[in-house]
């Protein structure tokens, strides 16, 4: 989300960001391993876990989620937060699946007021209300948000210090020299331990699917809505460039973590006297900044079949 921090929470943002990088820096000079109580500026401790089954079901991607697997498998806490942790006032859930080809997610989104008007692919979908899904690799991530009309954006980002050895070259639009490539230092977290990273605008994920399904009237405030479901398809080849690095299976083994981000972004909030950021995510982060990969949840792919755990 390209949005500034609030007004009001820069200076203690930039104490966080002060203690958290001496702390990284420390245990990267001292060879240490981060403990729990590296603050970064979630709680290692506080991100959630989750277990996502092996399927041998069909998914047929079209944003109803009517499956039996969809029925059948654990959906996330409420979103709350993004940055204090408070439950917010519509209810956010999502899932994961997987089979051998390809990992799939689902967005249940409570939204009594379904609405979105951007309908060009990688428009800034951030400035509708959407849903975001970031996946990270050791050394890089990719983003992808959607709104309600399925309109989609993508970008892929490589830490800088990464960049040179991870032979991210070989792939034209991830090239320094693409015209949609340009440095990037992140959102409400600036400085980042790890330095600054560069964004790939023009780079499109191979074999993504998407799908939406909205439950009421898009752009029609004459009735109430129940909300919106998405459905989404990640091919495992087409995350070679997050695998690389740490050479991770794909698909995964039993028992392998990725760290996948799941959001939510408002354009409106909820009514004083509450505190409500605008953003909403399965595990908070504790600072206005979906680009921190240390603070995403753990998602242990299993090779377990639904209910067999």
């Amino acid at each position: 989300m390209l949005i500034l921090v609030r007004r009001g929470m820069g200076e203690s943002l930039n104490l966080l960001v002060a203690a958290a990088a001496m702390a990284v820096m420390a245990a990267v000079q001292t060879g240490a391993e981060t403990s729990s109580e590296w603050v970064f500026p979630c709680s290692q401790e506080g991100i959630e876990r989750y277990t996502s089954y092996r399927i041998d079901d069909t998914i047929t991607v079209d944003g109803r989620l009517d499956e039996r697997a969809w029925s059948e498998a654990p959906r996330s806490p409420r979103f709350e937060d993004l940055v204090s942790g408070r439950v917010p006032i519509h209810d956010t859930r999502a899932a994961v699946l997987w089979d051998e080809e390809r990992f799939y997610i689902g967005f249940w989104v409570e939204e009594p007021d379904v609405r979105g008007d951007l309908t060009e692919r990688d428009s800034h979908i951030y400035t509708n209300n959407d849903v975001e899904v970031f996946i990270a690799g050791r050394d890089a991530y990719y983003e992808f948000e959607i709104n309600s009309l399925g309109t989609i954006y993508e970008v892929f980002f490589v830490w800088n210090e990464a960049y040179e050895e991870g032979g991210y070259t070989e792939v034209p639009e991830l090239r320094k020299d693409h015209p949609k490539a340009r440095p990037f230092n992140g959102v409400g977290l600036r400085d980042h331990p790890r330095g600054t990273r560069t964004g790939f605008w023009g780079y499109d994920l191979p074999g993504l699917q998407t799908a939406v399904q909205v439950d009421g009237s898009l752009n029609d405030d004459g009735d109430r809505d129940r909300g919106w479901t998405v459905e989404l398809s990640f091919t495992w080849e087409g995350l070679e460039w997050l695998a690389k690095a740490d050479g991770r299976s794909l698909p995964p083994e039993d028992g392998d973590e990725w760290r996948i981000d799941f959001t939510r972004f408002n354009q409106y909030k909820e009514a004083a006297p509450a505190v409500d950021s605008g953003g909403w995510a399965w595990s908070t982060h504790g600072v206005w900044d979906s680009h921190v990969p240390e603070c995403f949840p753990f998602i242990r792919f299993t090779t377990h079949g639904l209910g067999a755990e």
